[in-house]
């Protein structure tokens, strides 16, 4: 990242704003690279690469950890530096249990408030994400980035006529905190598992306005992943 094409006369406020701009750059990136797992949980962070990776000041990266220090994805320890936050068991049934009473909730206020806008979303979120492939061509043990997206985007679908923007906020915050959980559930499953059926069954549910059977939908399938992690990880 250059700054050259600013000229001697910007203001101190241009360079602040630029500033900001390049320390979310970078925050980004390493977000995106610590949920698909690109830099493993556990893993220790070489804050001096990622200047010279990135071509940015020491100040640039340090605020972008602090981020996701506060997000948990990052570990901020004295003398030790900064370390990807590590995964388990035990983190995981809390993650998914507070995932599943958020969905549950918002699912509930979307069928309630949702409309056939809402009702066409969901069905052509899940058009995309059946006909997108689940891995990659080369390597059936990661997931396809084209699939994370429309995966995220299907889920968004389903509850985006909830109205709360706090629930939703939240909701958003869990969700990636999970995916880390979900790129290692390929590699880890043991058995063959029908996401797209899984996939099809909470849309159905949801679109019939069926809350009882959404919301059994949705926790089975957040269980479903969670087992397979937890048997892999133990």
């Amino acid at each position: 990242m250059h700054l050259n094409h600013f000229s001697g006369q910007t203001s101190d406020i241009d360079m602040d704003s630029v500033a900001r701009t390049i320390a979310n750059d970078v925050y980004e990136q390493l977000r995106h690279d610590i949920i698909s797992c690109r830099m493993p949980p556990g893993s220790k962070i070489n804050i001096q690469a990622l200047v010279q990776k990135y071509e940015v000041s020491l100040g640039a990266v340090r605020e972008a950890l602090s981020k996701l220090s506060a997000e948990g994805l990052v570990d901020a320890r004295a003398q030790r530096g900064y370390t990807v936050s590590d995964v388990s068991p035990e983190d995981l049934a809390e993650l998914t249990d507070a995932r599943v009473r958020i969905e549950q909730e918002c699912l509930k206020l979307a069928i309630e408030k949702g409309g056939l806008e809402w009702e066409t979303d969901i069905v052509a979120a899940l058009h995309r994400l059946s006909h997108t492939p689940y891995t990659m061509p080369d390597d059936p043990a990661v997931l396809d980035q084209r699939w994370v997206k429309a995966h995220r985007e299907f889920h968004r679908a389903l509850v985006s006529a909830c109205g709360n923007r706090w629930l939703l906020r939240i909701r958003g915050q869990l969700y990636d905190q999970s995916e880390r959980y979900r790129q290692l559930s390929v590699p880890l499953a043991r058995a063959e598992r029908d996401v797209a059926q899984e996939h099809r069954n909470i849309a159905d549910a949801v679109i019939a306005r069926d809350v009882a059977r959404a919301c059994a939908a949705i926790a089975s399938h957040m269980w479903t992943t969670t087992q397979i992690v937890t048997t892999g990880l133990t």
